[in-house]
């Protein structure tokens, strides 16, 4: 299977405020297999997000090469095919459901009758199509995570981007939201890349589970997890995975 994204050799180092230069990420190789998920896990300052930023083309390295589709990064031209569901839903509070949904699409100047078609599309994907004009004060949390997940998707990219998006779901809104993305990455035969602190988290979705060094960031092993979905976290089979997860890290 080929790679959708390669890092080799990526370092980034940032300037902070008293004029100490703070390493983040130093000498990163990874490569996500097309149609896989990958999780990056760390101990708080490791570099997570950074790093998904990096792939995601907001943040620049300072040393070492980023190939997406086996392009390197500065040449690859199709950003759309990639998308970036935040930690924060981000959610207009003045636009729908609908509104925010079909956000990207309105940038991209999709013609109104086509973006309706395709976000409508994509709120029955994650059920909520008899939500589209409601306000993001009118949704629960869980459904307000459904809406930037549908914001993330209506774009039909190849490649989903995520930084701890449910982290402040509930245990058993978050365990829906784990099924939804697989359910979803399958039927679409995305590819996932996703930032968590959370281990049970990693071992529910991941096909391959990177962690990191605390500061300077650097790949302290690459475990894939062989283990067929779905996953309950109360079967021996991935208790014993997020155990031995949890004393790796």
């Amino acid at each position: 299977m080929s790679a959708a994204i390669r890092l080799e050799g990526v370092g980034k180092s940032f300037m902070r405020r008293d004029g100490v230069q703070l390493e983040v990420l130093r000498n990163i190789d990874i490569e996500v297999p097309e149609r896989s998920i990958v999780a990056l896990v760390g101990e708080s300052g490791c570099g997570k997000s950074t790093l998904l930023n990096i792939i995601a083309g907001l943040v620049e390295p300072d040393q070492g090469c980023i190939y997406l589709s086996g392009m390197r990064a500065r040449d690859f031209k199709n950003w759309r095919a990639m998308t970036y569901m935040f930690q924060d839903d981000r959610l207009f509070p003045w636009r729908t459901t609908a509104q925010n949904v079909g956000l990207g699409l309105e940038a991209a100047g999709v013609p109104r009758a086509e973006r309706r078609q395709r976000v409508m599309t994509v709120l029955e994907l994650v059920g909520l199509e008899k939500f589209a004009e409601s306000f993001p004060h009118e949704l629960s949390g869980g459904m307000r995570s459904r809406a930037a997940l549908a914001r993330s998707l209506v774009t039909e990219p190849n490649v989903l981007l995520m930084d701890e998006p449910f982290s402040k779901l509930d245990p058993s809104i978050r365990s829906q939201m784990h099924q939804e993305v697989l359910r979803i990455a399958g039927l679409r035969s995305m590819t996932v890349v996703f930032v968590t602190h959370d281990v049970e988290e990693a071992v529910v979705l991941a096909d391959k589970i990177v962690m990191l060094h605390p500061r300077p960031g650097r790949v302290r092993e690459a475990r894939p997890i062989d283990l067929p979905y779905p996953r309950n976290p109360l079967t021996p089979e991935v208790a014993e995975q997020v155990r031995l997860l949890r004393l790796a890290l």
